[in-house]
């Protein structure tokens, strides 16, 4: 798959839930935003974790076993005819990965890892890198050009936020515009961008509440996609949950989203 099939007059949408929990799952969210995406010509990559490595504490939830997951992420992708993306965290992962899925990403901590990004460049795999909570957004460049100069030019770039203070994140919209400079696509991730980190209990806390006002200011600022994490019901999903949108609202949110693109 190359990164240009995902360029339209539109935004595209990389949605799904954090991590895959079962098959049933996964291929109803993945009808459900297909067919809403369908209808608004967005084009569609469905995300689920095949695996969770950075957790709070070690007994939080880490995936359904990596074969069985990644497996489901080729079955939605083939029973839609839809590309899926997956976090890899090792690079023995990015091999495996990509026998199963269309784009690989590179978590916002990891993505200063020569070795990683190596490897996912050769499996000739879109790759997504995250841009990590301690970078300027004209470090990126460098993590892009590890992937171009192993000869994969088939790179996007997402902004997650910047770390404020101990439990926070903050987005600086001036980044968006200044990592388009790099001839990248570059995704806004309007949840994780509103994770409260590092909670005294343990569990990354969010700000559900305002993924849209996050979604329009990425679309007036230019983004050329949308990355977010949606679920039928956030408050049981095994990671996320509290930043994730309720699956229900995502229709009339990408509508109005369509909208400010076409005033725009």
């Amino acid at each position: 798959m190359n990164i240009s099939k995902l360029k339209n007059d539109n935004f595209f949408l990389l949605a799904g839930p954090c991590v895959i929990e079962g098959e049933d799952m996964a291929l109803s969210i993945a009808e459900t935003i297909m067919n809403i995406t369908s209808r608004l010509n967005i084009p569609f990559v469905f995300k689920g974790s095949y695996r969770k490595a950075n957790r709070s504490r070690v007994d939080s939830f880490t995936g359904i076993g990596d074969e069985k997951a990644l497996k489901i992420l080729r079955k939605v992708g083939e029973t839609f005819g839809i590309p899926t993306v997956t976090d890899i965290h090792e690079t023995h992962e990015a091999a495996l990965a990509a026998e199963y899925v269309d784009v690989l990403q590179i978590p916002a901590f990891l993505c200063r890892q020569t070795d990683l990004l190596i490897a996912a460049a050769k499996t000739g795999k879109i790759v997504n890198i995250k841009k990590g909570q301690f970078l300027a957004p004209h470090a990126m460049k460098f993590a892009a050009q590890k992937v171009i100069d192993s000869g994969n030019d088939n790179v996007m770039l997402t902004e997650r936020g910047v770390s404020f203070g101990y439990g926070d994140l903050v987005v600086d919209f001036r980044g968006i515009p200044e990592m388009q400079e790099f001839g990248f696509p570059v995704v806004l991730d309007a949840t994780h961008c509103l994770q409260k980190p590092n909670q005294s209990s343990g569990v990354t806390g969010g700000q559900p509440k305002l993924i849209e006002t996050m979604c329009k200011a990425g679309i007036a600022t230019g983004v050329d996609g949308l990355f977010m994490e949606t679920h039928p019901e956030p408050d049981k999903a095994l990671s996320d949950g509290a930043n994730m949108l309720p699956l229900n609202q995502l229709e009339a949110l990408l509508t109005k989203l369509v909208r400010l693109k076409q005033a725009l």
